[in-house]
């Protein structure tokens, strides 16, 4: 009994949990036929501007949120900073080095870094800008339709083709519209392709084994039918 249920757990996957139903030429198809696109934006430190530009900086802030006429999410990630193969490069220089003066002033830096990460976790940010397209309001489907969307498997959730382009090609636009605004405030922004979409989501669930185990090129994926 008790390998009958083990079986059941393993058997039960995290992705028809999941809001996404497919990822696709860059896309993410969610299960209600909406699609999103992920945008990963760069930060300025907005404190060290000088008034003048920091006033021209909301001001074209302002204008880019004027000029949307459809959802963004602005997704704002935290993560620990894996620095050891950093520091094991710094420990092979460290032993390659022929010159004492920079062999001494490489052990110091290392020294440094150890202090530094012993007095607290060293943390990555990254930020996302998601982008929507959702040729029909949500408000349209009733209570019954919304709620056999959630329990429709995954591999169920194939959109036709041509659906997909005509689609695709609105969100595309709708992207090109938010890294031109973004790009106006003096922030650089790149639409995450498939395989970053699909490390983005298995480094988001998957936390720990991300850490010790990279995934994979997405070409080299097999997927079970």
């Amino acid at each position: 009994m008790p390998n009958k249920l083990a079986r059941n757990k393993i058997n039960s996957s995290t992705q028809q949990y999941l809001d996404i139903g497919e990822v696709k030429e860059d896309t993410l198809i969610m299960r209600d036929g909406t699609l999103r696109a992920v945008i990963m934006v760069s930060s300025i430190n907005f404190a060290l501007k000088s008034e003048d530009e920091q006033n021209a900086i909301v001001s074209a802030y302002v204008s880019f949120l004027n000029n949307i006429d459809f959802p963004l999410q602005i997704v704002i990630q935290s993560r620990e900073l894996n620095i050891e193969d950093y520091m094991s490069n710094l420990k092979q220089k460290e032993k390659e080095q022929t010159n004492e003066l920079l062999k001494m002033q490489t052990a110091e830096y290392i020294q440094y870094i150890n202090e530094l990460i012993s007095l607290g976790k060293i943390m990555n940010k990254r930020f996302y800008v998601t982008v929507t397209y959702n040729p029909l309001s949500d408000k349209q489907k009733n209570f019954f339709l919304r709620l056999l969307d959630a329990f429709k498997p995954a591999q169920l959730i194939k959109m036709k083709e041509e659906k997909f382009r005509r689609r695709k090609l609105e969100l595309t636009r709708r992207v090109d519209n938010v890294i031109s605004g973004l790009a106006s405030i003096g922030v650089n922004a790149v639409q995450l392709d498939t395989q970053s979409l699909i490390e983005l989501f298995y480094n988001t669930y998957n936390p720990s084994t991300s850490a010790n185990q990279k995934l994979v090129d997405v070409r080299q994926l097999r997927v079970a039918e």
